[in-house]
């Protein structure tokens, strides 16, 4: 198993709460669209869209950095692609992201919520604790989604949720039901969501090695990379200086030629 800050790898569905509101109801008409047989869940979560079908969708979370977002806007541009965005209340409110935001969505491309306040959700070692509780949990969500509504996002539009870490359990995914949401969460195998870690970690992967991590993954397994939930996040610490979305020409060119095709969360899932 792969374990670093931003989460690890697994499946199991919790059990839905009976909590009835307009809200919920549409999400409960959107997210009933996914058939239980054709996605892998663990913790709650879905980690992976149908391995029948040779199309997977790019997410990118975003808190704190920004840097390849241009990059990537412009790049999903000219490959004519679409790819899922989720961002933190704070990155939404931040005016230095406006104009990307903005981009994003003329674009076409899916944006969510990443939690307002990035919070930690659960313990590390003991993944059965909860460090938030539940009042915390959805005061925090409800000011990440304003945060979204201020720039023309509406919830009834983004009711999938990638959590903050990637990190959660199953006690998580029941709260996100409760609000009339989806918890989603990167389909393991690969090392592309250690596109995060600097040269001074122990578990720090150089961008040419999660490049080949994607590769080798699909070309081993019997259903390559169908359905996946393919995480990079849209800005990394200074210290990293071998971003990974420079990669993605590479990737995105591989991706062509294995005759994949790249989609929205929403409509992988669908």
């Amino acid at each position: 198993m792969y374990h670093d800050d931003y989460g690890d790898y697994s499946t199991n569905e919790p059990t839905m709460d009976g909590t009835a509101s307009l809200v919920y109801l549409l999400a409960a008409k959107e997210i009933g669209k996914v058939k239980q047989s054709t996605v892998t869940y663990d913790h709650g979560a879905i980690t992976r869209g149908s391995v029948n079908k040779k199309q997977l969708a790019l997410v990118f979370t975003g808190d704190e950095y920004a840097d390849g977002s241009a990059y990537i806007a412009r790049l999903l541009q000219k490959e004519n692609s679409k790819a899922s965005f989720f961002f933190t209340g704070r990155f939404y409110r931040n005016g230095a992201n406006k104009q990307i935001i903005t981009q994003l969505r003329k674009q076409g491309n899916y944006l969510g919520p990443h939690s307002d306040q990035h919070l930690l959700y659960c313990d590390w070692n003991q993944r059965d604790s909860v460090l938030v509780t539940h009042e915390q949990f959805t005061h925090d969500l409800a000011n990440n989604y304003k945060a979204m509504a201020v720039v023309g996002i509406n919830k009834k539009d983004a009711l999938y949720f990638l959590p903050p870490y990637e990190w959660y359990n199953d006690s998580i995914a029941v709260w996100a039901k409760q609000q009339g949401i989806q918890l989603l969460n990167y389909t393991p195998g690969t090392y592309s969501n250690a596109d995060y870690t600097t040269p001074d970690m122990k578990n720090y992967r150089s961008s040419a090695a999660i490049l080949d991590s994607i590769i080798n993954y699909e070309q081993r397994s019997l259903t390559g990379l169908n359905g996946f939930i393919l995480l990079i996040h849209i800005g990394t610490h200074p210290a990293r200086t071998d971003k990974f979305y420079y990669q993605l020409p590479a990737l995105l060119n591989y991706l062509r030629q294995r005759k994949y095709t790249l989609t929205t969360v929403n409509n992988l899932l669908q």
